[in-house]
C-alpha cells in the first residue's frame, strides 16, 4: 500500500473496531456482527482509484529525475551561493548572475548523489541575471532537458528544486509544488541590470538560495531559472509570487554564454508609448540605428516585433528583453493605411565598458524613488585564481570583456579546425582572379591580392589599395564596400583567425531563411567584420562587413562551393547593402597569380581609374 495512505488506512480500522465494540456491548446477533466484520474488510481494502495512483507515482518519478539535475553552488570556504541546474551530459549548468557575483572563477557544486564537484565559470548576462558554469570531474552528469516555455500557460503545474536557506546539508534539494501563477511578466531591472523579462510567475516557494535553480513542468522538463520573489513586505520570507527567467530566453543566449563572454543584450534603436487610443507607437528614435534606415518613424503604431503582436509597452520591453545583441527580428510597423514588414540587426544595450564596470561590480545600480534594494543571494569574498582546484586551473584565463576567455579561445579554434578539415588556405599564398558574370550575364572579374585588389566590370573598373583607409574605399555605390569585404574575405582565409586583427567566437547567430549559424567578429583597424560557419558542412557561408555601425555594412554570402586544385571556392557569390537589391555572381573560373606588386591584372593588371 502507497505509504501516503497508511494514515486513512489506520484511522477506518480504528473506526471500524469503536463501531465493532457498541454492537457487541448492545448485545447484537451474530448474523450483525458478521455484517461488520465485512465492512471492516471492505473499509481496509480502501485504495485510490488508478488513474490517481499513477498520476501521483508519475509526479514523484518526474521529482526524482529532475531533482538528480539540481546542484547547490558554494564560494570560497563552503559559504553559500545558490542554486542551479545542469543542462549537459558534460556538465554545463545555468544558474543566476548574482549566485556567482561573489564567487568569482572557481566554486564548488553539490548534486543529489552526495558528492561536491568543483566548477568553473564560463559566460555572464549580467542584465537577464543569468550565469553559465561547467561543473568539472566527469562526463556523464545527469541532466535536464528544457522544454518551450512558450507553451506554458496559467493554471499549470509546476515545481522547483534549490537548496533555500542552506537547507540542503545533505546534499539533497528541497522540492516546492504549486502552479504556473501568471506568464510573460516584467520585472523592471535594479538600475541597469538584473531585468527580468517575458519571466513566469508562480506560487511554488522561491525563497533566497531557490536562486538560480530550476523550474520544471509537470513531467519534469526545464521551464525557467528561479531568480526572484516578492519578499518587499515580509523580509526575505516567500509570500508565494516567485518569478522564473523563461527557458526559451535562456536557451537563445546559451551559445553565446558558452563563447566565454560577457554579453549583453538587446536594443532596437527606438522606444514606444501607447496613445490615448491604446495603440503603441514609436515616441523616439535614433537617426543612426538601422530600423530608422529601413524605414522606421516617430509616431509609427508597431503591429509586431519578433513574430508577437504588440499591445502595450510592457509587452514590447518583454520581448525585446529576451534576445541577445547580434539577432536579427522581424518588425511590422504601419503607417496610415500601410503596414510594412522589414528586418532589423538588434544593437547591445550597453557600451562594453560599461558592461564590464557592472559585472566588476563598479557600478551600482540606481533606485527608482520608494524602491527597496532587490533581495540578493548570500555574498562571499572574491576568490584568486591561486584559490583554484590545481587540476583545474588551465580551464580559466582572464581577458578583458570576458568572463574566461578560455572558453572563446577553445570555441573559435573548434569552428576553424572544422572548417580548415574542408579546406585549407594557409599555406596558399598567391593571388586569386575570379571570373564570372553578374545577374544581367555580363562579365565580372575580381582579383584579390595582398597589397591591391580590383573589380572590373564591361563598364567600370574598381581598384582598393591596402595600404590607404579601407572604409574610405566602399566601392560599387551602394554595395557598402563589396570590394573591400572581399578582400579581407581572402585575408582571413589565408591568415586564419588567430592571425587576422582580434577574432573572437560569437555563438550561434539564427539567419533569416536560413539554419543558426556559428558567428565569429573580427577587426581591421575600425573595420568590424562577421563571418558565418555553418553548423552542417562547417563551410564559411556568409561575411559581413561594417566600415561604420551607423551605415550599412556590405553582407556577403557564399554557396555552390567547387574543388580547384584542392581548395573550396564558392560559384555563387551574393551580395547586398542596406535596401539595395542583391547583385549575384556566378563565378565559372579561378585563376592563381603571382602576388608581386607589379601584376595587378583582371588581364594583364587592374588598371587604376575613379571609383
Amino acid at each position: 500500500m502507497n505509504d501516503r495512505l497508511l494514515p486513512i488506512h489506520s484511522a477506518l480500522i480504528t473506526a471500524s473496531c469503536f463501531l465493532l465494540l457498541c454492537l457487541l456491548s448492545a448485545n447484537e446477533t451474530v448474523g450483525q456482527v458478521d455484517s461488520a466484520v465485512s465492512s471492516e474488510s471492505q473499509l481496509t481494502d480502501f485504495s485510490l482509484p488508478p488513474a490517481l495512483q499513477a498520476a501521483e507515482q508519475q509526479r514523484i518519478a518526474a521529482i526524482a529525475k529532475a531533482s538528480q539535475t539540481a546542484i547547490g553552488i558554494f564560494g570560497p570556504g563552503g559559504n553559500g551561493g545558490g542554486s542551479g541546474v545542469v543542462i549537459s551530459a558534460a556538465g554545463y549548468a545555468v544558474t543566476n548572475f548574482h549566485v556567482i557575483q561573489g564567487c568569482k572563477e572557481f566554486m564548488k557544486c553539490s548534486m543529489n548523489d552526495g558528492n561536491l564537484y568543483d566548477a568553473v565559470i564560463v559566460g555572464i548576462d549580467a542584465t537577464g541575471d543569468v550565469a553559465l558554469i561547467k561543473l568539472l570531474g566527469r562526463n556523464d552528469f545527469p541532466f535536464s532537458n528544457f522544454a518551450d516555455s512558450d507553451n506554458v500557460q496559467p493554471g499549470d503545474q509546476c515545481f522547483v528544486v534549490g537548496n533555500p536557506f542552506l537547507l540542503a546539508t545533505n546534499f539533497q534539494p528541497t522540492v516546492s509544488f504549486g502552479i504556473v501563477s501568471g506568464t510573460h511578466r516584467y520585472q523592471y531591472p535594479a538600475g541597469s541590470i538584473l531585468e527580468y523579462t517575458d519571466c513566469i510567475q508562480t506560487d511554488a516557494a522561491i525563497n533566497p538560495g531557490n536562486s538560480g535553480g530550476p523550474m520544471f513542468n509537470i513531467d519534469g522538463d526545464l521551464i525557467g531559472i528561479n531568480g526572484r520573489g516578492s519578499f518587499e513586505k515580509r523580509g526575505r520570507v516567500n509570500v508565494g509570487v516567485g518569478y522564473a527567467i523563461s527557458g526559451n530566453q535562456v536557451q537563445y543566449f546559451l551559445s553565446h554564454l558558452k563563447s566565454g563572454r560577457l554579453v549583453d543584450h538587446a536594443t532596437v534603436g527606438f522606444t514606444v508609448a501607447t496613445d490615448s487610443e491604446g495603440v503603441v507607437r514609436v515616441d523616439s528614435i535614433l537617426e543612426g540605428s538601422q530600423a530608422y534606415r529601413r524605414g522606421v518613424r516617430y509616431d509609427d503604431e508597431l503591429v509586431k516585433f519578433a513574430g508577437r503582436k504588440i499591445r502595450s509597452v510592457n509587452q514590447f520591453k518583454n520581448v525585446l528583453g529576451i534576445y541577445p545583441k547580434g539577432w536579427r527580428v522581424p518588425v511590422q510597423f504601419r503607417r496610415g493605411e500601410k503596414a510594412t514588414d522589414i528586418v532589423v540587426q538588434l544593437t547591445g544595450v550597453h557600451d562594453p565598458e560599461e558592461l564590464i564596470s557592472i559585472v566588476a561590480g563598479n557600478q551600482q545600480p540606481k533606485l527608482k524613488p520608494g524602491e527597496k534594494k532587490d533581495p540578493q543571494e548570500f555574498r562571499n569574498d572574491p576568490v584568486d585564481k591561486a584559490d583554484a582546484p590545481f587540476k583545474h586551473a588551465d580551464l580559466y584565463e582572464a581577458k578583458r570583456g570576458f568572463a574566461n576567455y578560455q572558453f572563446n579561445l577553445a570555441n573559435r579554434d573548434r569552428v576553424w579546425r572544422a572548417f580548415q578539415q574542408q579546406t585549407d588556405f594557409g599555406e596558399q599564398k598567391l593571388a586569386w582572379r575570379l571570373i564570372g558574370k553578374n545577374s544581367d550575364g555580363e562579365p565580372v572579374t575580381l582579383v584579390l591580392r595582398d597589397d591591391k585588389s580590383g573589380i572590373q566590370t564591361a563598364n567600370e573598373t574598381y581598384v582598393l589599395d591596402s595600404n590607404l583607409d579601407l572604409s574610405s574605399q566602399l566601392a560599387p555605390a551602394d554595395s557598402g564596400g563589396f570590394l573591400v569585404a572581399m578582400h579581407l574575405w581572402r585575408t582571413f582565409l589565408i591568415q586564419g583567425p588567430a592571425k587576422f586583427g582580434d577574432s573572437v567566437y560569437a555563438g550561434q547567430i539564427p539567419i533569416q531563411n536560413a539554419a543558426p549559424m556559428e558567428m565569429m567578429t573580427s577587426t581591421q583597424g575600425v573595420i568590424e567584420c562577421n563571418l558565418f560557419f555553418d553548423t552542417e558542412d562547417r563551410m564559411l557561408k556568409r561575411f559581413e562587413m561594417f566600415p561604420d555601425l551607423d551605415k550599412d555594412h556590405c553582407e556577403v554570402s557564399f554557396a555552390d562551393y567547387q574543388s580547384i586544385e584542392g581548395l573550396s571556392f564558392p560559384s555563387t557569390i551574393r551580395f547586398q547593402s542596406g535596401d539595395f537589391e542583391a547583385e549575384t555572381l556566378q563565378i565559372d573560373r579561378v585563376e592563381f597569380l603571382n602576388n608581386s606588386s607589379n601584376e595587378t591584372g583582371t588581364d594583364d593588371s587592374v588598371k587604376e581609374s575613379s571609383k
